[in-house]
């Protein structure tokens, strides 16, 4: 079974790569869920800003690594949202300290 920790986890290969932290330790990763009776993963994430150039590519890279890391998943949906608005205070305390929100 395909937990929560496991879709974090894959999607946890995902690097943004304008600041080099990946998406779960940014905190930009709201929500996931797997479904098995479909083998199919929801993912409800956002992006550090509305304007980040390389929306559709960090899509992308989230679905294929989720596809990639979990054999078991056949397909993946993601939901893009905007609120609640991503802000520094929602990363790892690491990213926190190397971005200057500490």
């Amino acid at each position: 079974m395909v937990t929560k920790e496991d879709i974090f986890k894959a999607i946890s290969t995902v690097k943004d790569p304008e600041v080099g932290f990946n998406l779960v330790e940014m905190g930009l990763i709201y929500d996931a869920e797997y479904n098995p009776e479909t083998k199919h993963v929801q993912v409800t994430m956002t992006l550090s800003t509305k304007a980040c150039p390389l929306h559709q590519m960090i899509l992308q890279w989230v679905e294929e690594a989720v596809l990639r890391e979990l054999p078991e998943v056949e397909s993946v949906d993601i939901t893009l949202v905007w609120e609640p608005a991503w802000n520094i205070s929602m990363a790892d305390e690491n990213v926190k300290k190397a971005l200057g929100g500490a």
